[in-house]
């Protein structure tokens, strides 16, 4: 339903459209944060803190910074499927602010040498101390991600790179295991001794 911001006043519900926005990009909740790596951290584990829920966007003490240059590479392991929709990048209004961003999808464990690969999709940054700027996603190369890379190789001119916060929008669909079962087949099976489990994946919406 359409709904705007009159002068002086709110025609919308705006504590249930925050919330909606802050549920779109919840797709953090979905990372395996075990196995996170953000490569050229100046403080170990600072990297994993970017991701967080978007309503704590905001929250300037926590944030990660590169330590030899300017390049940051990140290593995001998901739980299960994601369709990946739009990326949302939060930084300083300053120098340290990252220029540019590219993505590389299933791709694990990924290296800086890595990188001189061609992305699946480059895109150059404006500075958004706010958090407001979504950069979409070409969604035909981002429909099956259970991995996602993300190199940030420059920014507007000061010696290290510093982020805030990044949000990851789109859809996860859960993994389930394959598992080998060995059978005894029988001449005449009683179907009262078999039980039949049926299992439907579930697909999460989330945008």
């Amino acid at each position: 339903m359409a709904h705007g911001h009159g002068p002086g006043r709110c025609r919308c519900c705006c504590g249930e459209e925050a919330a909606e926005r802050g549920a779109a990009w919840a797709l953090y909740l979905r990372i395996d944060r075990q196995r996170l790596q953000c490569l050229n951290e100046r403080r170990e584990g600072s990297g994993a803190l970017v991701f967080r829920a978007w309503e704590e966007r905001g929250d300037r003490a926590k944030f990660v910074e590169s330590d030899d240059d300017e390049e940051l590479l990140f290593n995001i392991p998901f739980t299960g499927s994601v369709k990946l929709k739009g990326v949302l990048v939060m930084g300083e209004d300053d120098g340290t602010h990252p220029a540019e961003m590219r993505l590389f999808r299933n791709i694990p464990h990924m290296s800086f040498d890595d990188t001189a690969r061609e992305a699946e999709q480059t895109f150059s940054l404006n500075r958004d101390p706010l958090g407001e700027l979504e950069y979409p996603t070409k969604i035909a190369r981002f429909s099956n991600v259970y991995h996602l890379s993300m190199h940030f190789p420059k920014n507007f001119g000061a010696e290290t790179t510093k982020i805030f916060y990044i949000g990851l929008k789109g859809e996860w669909t859960e993994a389930h295991r394959h598992e080998v079962t060995i059978c005894n087949y029988e001449a005449s099976a009683n179907p009262a001794d078999h039980k039949l489990e049926q299992i439907t994946p579930q697909t999460h919406f989330i945008s």
